[in-house]
């Protein structure tokens, strides 16, 4: 019965997408240096010859390595191959919808899920937010997801794959039961997206905010992004993140500077050189006793770690053998606060003033109406998580900058006012509202290693 529900919601979800390329590629590993695979009568095809006799073949079991002539499985090659079943495929103990590409990447291997966009999007906001949350959270969620991907697969269409199931894009969970109230969120709201001046862009979002949001490009480091003024955030302070400490003993932190090529013998002093005008830390400089180096506070907080140094919105002091951070927020701090959507929705604001609330300058469009008229995104200079802040990665260019007002806190029913941050010591950005949960299903299983 539950496979009949979620199928019944799939169709649902495809019919209200009429009109548009409905499809996205997602890479669900990368680099793999072996890929096993396991299910209920696997169809296995070579890539580019999905009719050539006595290719194609069916199995409970696949083993796909890389070889010098592309990928081998069951002893045959191929540039890539296709693997379709009528039951879902398992990747790292997480079903998704059982039509997967093996391909080269790399050194290694990359396993590509391809689906539709809608149904991705459900499998986006399971891994990006709880399904507990105000039906207006999610709703804004799937607004912004859906256009953080369209923007993507836009701009990535001729590379064997749109986005990555990582920080490094958006989460994805795969299939989610049907039962889940994500699938109403992304089915009330199928084909909506942002757009800046009538064009996809890349919706930045991130778990809390610490009080204040940030301009993308003090975070990112590539010009030309859209320049989202930093707006003061006063919804995120349910955040469990809202506040962080941090004690990181000063030999560990030598010892991550050297093994980042910064060899500066025992540190002993950290002084925060530079800040946005959010109150993240722009650039820091650490003294050792063999020489200093001054740093951008995103490489520094990469170098820590992401999950451990939840943002760059610290102060820090050092007190004997150890560095002490106090902090606010967790993720990049761009874009939309999800800890902050939750806590709009709880006071009465729809979708649609959460979005103009973190995405000032903004307006809804429709993802069909895009495709009739033929209208591409500009791209950026850079690609990157689109929540949390997972190491940057760059793979989008573009032509020209945007613009955005800031804004304050507004009132339900009404429309955001211009407002700026107040002065004063920083803390961080945030990573993702919850996390995900794998979905519970029928036996076709892909592991990778």
């Amino acid at each position: 019965m539950s496979r009949l529900l979620a199928a019944a919601a799939v169709m649902a979800l495809s019919g209200a997408a009429v009109g548009t390329p409905d499809t996205i590629r997602v890479a669900i590993v990368e680099n793999a240096r072996v890929v096993e695979l396991r299910g209920l009568d696997i169809e296995v095809s070579e890539l580019g010859c999905p009719s050539c006799p006595g290719r194609a073949w069916r199995a409970d079991a696949v083993r796909a390595v890389p070889n010098s002539q592309g990928v081998e499985i069951d002893g045959r090659w191929a540039s890539g191959f296709r693997l379709t079943s009528d039951s879902p495929i398992r990747v790292n103990g997480r079903e998704y919808p059982a039509a997967f590409e093996v391909v080269r990447n790399g050194e290694g291997l990359a396993v590509v899920n391809e689906l539709r966009l809608e149904e991705y999007l459900v499998g986006v906001l399971r891994a990006e937010t709880n399904e507990r949350w105000p039906s207006e959270t999610l709703r804004a969620q799937a607004i912004a997801a859906r256009t953080y991907a369209a923007y993507h697969r836009a701009l990535n269409g001729a590379k064997p794959y749109h986005v990555v199931a990582s920080t490094s894009h958006q989460m994805y969970t795969g299939r989610v039961p049907a039962s889940s109230p994500i699938w109403d969120a992304v089915r009330d709201t199928a084909g909506q997206v942002l757009l800046w001046e009538g064009e996809l862009f890349p919706a930045f979002y991130h778990s809390a905010s610490g009080g204040y949001t940030e301009d993308p490009r003090t975070v990112f480091a590539a010009g030309n992004m859209p320049a989202l003024k930093a707006i003061r955030d006063e919804f995120s302070i349910a955040s469990p993140h809202f506040y962080w400490n941090l004690d990181l003993r000063l030999a560990d932190l030598s010892e991550i500077l050297r093994r980042n090529g910064y060899d500066l013998g025992g540190v002993t002093a950290i002084e925060v050189t530079a800040r946005t005008p959010s109150l993240r830390v722009a650039t820091l400089t650490v003294h050792g006793t063999r020489g200093s180096a001054r740093l951008r506070g995103n490489d520094f907080r990469r170098m820590i770690g992401y999950e451990t140094m939840k943002s760059t919105l610290f102060a820090v002091a050092l007190d004997g053998g150890v560095a002490h951070f106090t902090g606010r927020g967790y993720g990049h701090g761009v874009g939309m606060s999800q800890w902050g959507a939750k806590g709009m929705a709880e006071q009465g604001y729809t979708a649609g003033k959460i979005l103009e609330y973190y995405y000032p300058g903004t307006t809804l469009g429709s993802l069909s109406a895009r495709r009739r008229s033929g209208v591409s995104p500009r791209p950026t200079q850079a690609s990157h998580g689109a929540h949390r802040a997972s190491g940057p990665r760059s793979n989008c260019r573009t032509s020209r900058r945007w613009t955005c007002a800031s804004a304050s806190s507004p009132t339900p029913g009404s429309s955001p006012r211009p407002g700026a941050p107040r002065t004063g010591s920083g803390s961080t950005s945030a990573r993702s509202a919850s996390s995900a949960r794998a979905p519970r299903s029928r036996p076709t299983t892909v592991r990778v290693t």
